[in-house]
């Protein structure tokens, strides 16, 4: 499933200027190496071989480097997710897939690469605007699905949607988000399916 670049990045010069793409390729290479926070834009400047000044022209800081690679990340992230929940038929099986998908990707970016995981960590301390933004198109996701299992008879419909969508995504959110999910490890196999279950009985008709 293909899922636009709606994740806003701030940056400069033309938005398909291959340049900027070769930037963001490299710094990537380099932060999996040295970690995010330890690399200046210097360091980068002298890894991909282009000057300081070359890069602030497409770039202001290293944090929208960062964000740029961190939105890249999260939109593929999303998309497994909503890949999965599209293979369900019903609603609340979809609920189920939508907090296995969630946990599934969240710990393979903590497992596989934890350089780049400095990034995300620093995406949800500091509330870059793609974090925000992909924690709202899965909220989306989430009031979606408990709007299709009320029309189909399968989740109450006495709580306003609102207000059960937001609870329900506190209980997601240990998993949902990077620097939360560190303290959440212990439980991470159980939770998918623990929590969906506990959800989905609040959610009975």
């Amino acid at each position: 499933m293909n899922i636009p670049n709606v994740y806003p990045v701030s940056a400069r010069g033309p938005v398909d200027h291959d340049v900027r793409a070769q930037i963001v390729t490299a710094a990537k290479e380099h932060f999996s190496r040295y970690g995010y926070e330890k690399t200046t834009v210097s360091d980068l400047a002298k890894a991909i071989g282009f000057s300081k000044a070359y890069i602030y022209k497409f770039f202001e800081s290293k944090q929208v480097i960062g964000e740029m690679i961190c939105s890249n990340c999260l939109i593929e992230m999303e998309a497994e997710i909503r890949q999965a929940v599209a293979e369900a038929e019903r609603p609340p099986e979809k609920l189920r897939r939508l907090f296995k998908a969630m946990v599934t990707v969240t710990l393979r970016l903590f497992s596989e690469d934890r350089k780049l995981y400095e990034i995300a960590t620093s995406a949800s301390t500091e509330r870059w605007q793609a974090a925000r933004t992909y924690e709202e198109r899965i909220h989306q996701l989430l009031l979606d699905i408990l709007e299709a299992g009320r029309q189909s008879g399968d989740f109450e419909r006495k709580t306003p949607l609102d207000e059960a969508a937001a609870a329900i995504f506190l209980t997601m959110r240990p998993y949902l988000d990077p620097l939360l999910l560190q303290h959440s490890l212990a439980h991470a196999e159980q939770a998918p399916g623990q929590l969906a279950g506990l959800v989905l009985r609040s959610l009975s008709p």
